[in-house]
């Protein structure tokens, strides 16, 4: 029994009500005006329905009073793109007022219908409810005062369901809205995996600078060898900041570009510090760098700082090879190292998956690996 009365103590089976007598305000004013013509209102909503910014108001009501505090209730409330859209609003209004219509007479006759019952139970005459008017006043009709407000329970619950139902097919999303819902929601998610990169790639860098200077630092027992090694600290630490600015600026203001990132034209700033960190680096950049689009620029930059970084993490200070340079409408990049102690150098881990990952995006290739008794990287990124 609780349970079956539960839908009267929720407050949305009262705000679906209201949202089914809305469109009932309307109609009664009309009734005043034009009492000989009820169809009035039914075909005015035809026409109304295909004005694209209706399909934005009755998303918005639906969400408010069918569907209060749910999230993602799935309805547009976008204005309607296509006939196909208008076409289904229009349907929608015209399905309202009918279950308007049912819920007013409803909410109307049936507790006058109840009473009716209760007069004539008691052996009175009764008038009000016309088909119940012909019955003859008699005690056991007192069994029948419960069945209309049965009926009404059900109408009240059963009309609020249904409108609710018809809203999310009607005024739902449609394809074309579906896809483009998918699209931002996959950009979203190629912008936080492009954030956790830059994490990895900057931070990571820096972090192994500081761990092998420090290292360095401590074995040297020279005072002037630290004095360097903590300057190299200081400048890796800075510069991770900055690019750790950046990366949050991403997260603070979505429509912040990118441009502020770091691009080949700073690589020296790389090569630096991996000299500093005690690697022997051998760099040579050809071409012209500085007309590299952006967005090529940018992910060689950081392709670059992950291959220093990898050489400093598991080779330590040892000779590194360096060759950028762009010859025709490729941007060709190529960090190369002596493997230690026949060691089979880095795993197949994030930061090289994010290297084949950032090349393949702009359409180009890179590929990393040992190669005749060295850890080599290339990367060849089209510039067009």
């Amino acid at each position: 029994m609780g349970r079956t009365l539960r839908p009267l103590l929720r407050g949305t089976t009262y705000t679906r009500l209201l949202h089914l007598w809305v469109p009932m305000l309307v109609v009664s004013v009309w009734l005043f005006v034009g009492p000989e013509h009820p169809w009035v209102p039914a075909v005015v909503l035809a026409p109304l329905g295909l004005v694209p910014a209706v399909r934005v108001g009755e998303g918005a009501q639906a969400r408010l009073l069918l569907t209060p505090g749910v999230d993602d209730p799935g309805f547009s409330v976008a204005p309607a793109r296509t006939w196909r859209d208008r076409l289904r609003t229009v349907l929608w209004l015209e399905l309202r007022l009918a279950l308007g219509v049912v819920t007013v007479c409803a909410c109307v006759w049936l507790p006058m219908a109840a009473v009716t019952l209760g007069q004539l139970a008691a052996g009175r005459r009764a008038t009000g409810t016309p088909v119940l008017e012909r019955l003859e006043p008699h005690g056991w009709l007192s069994l029948l005062v419960p069945v209309p407000l049965v009926v009404l329970y059900g109408a009240v619950v059963g009309l609020g369901q249904v409108v609710t139902v018809l809203a999310r097919g009607l005024l739902g999303p449609s394809a074309a809205e579906r896809l483009a819902a998918l699209e931002e929601r996959t950009d979203r998610l190629l912008e936080r995996t492009r954030i956790a990169r830059e994490l990895h790639d900057s931070i990571g860098h820096a972090l192994t600078v500081a761990v092998v200077q420090a290292g360095a630092a401590r074995a040297a027992g020279d005072p002037g060898f630290t004095d360097r090694a903590l300057h190299a600290i200081e400048e890796t630490g800075r510069a991770a900041l900055e690019d750790l600015e950046r990366v949050l600026g991403v997260l603070r203001e979505a429509e912040r570009p990118v441009s502020a990132r770091p691009t080949l034209a700073e690589a020296d700033r790389l090569l630096e510090s991996a000299r500093a960190s005690g690697a022997k680096v051998d760099a040579a950049l050809t071409g012209p760098l500085e007309s590299v689009p952006g967005p090529v620029s940018r992910e060689g930059y950081r392709i670059l700082q992950e291959a220093l970084t990898n050489v400093l993490r598991h080779a330590g200070a040892v000779p590194v090879r360096v060759r950028i340079g762009v010859a025709g409408d490729v941007l060709g990049l190529e960090v190369s190292n002596p493997l230690p102690d026949g060691r089979p150098g880095p795993a197949d881990g994030s930061g090289l998956r994010g290297m084949r990952e950032r090349a393949a995006l702009l359409g180009g290739r890179a590929s990393t690996g040992p190669d005749a008794g060295e850890w080599r990287v290339r990367a060849e990124l089209p510039v067009r």
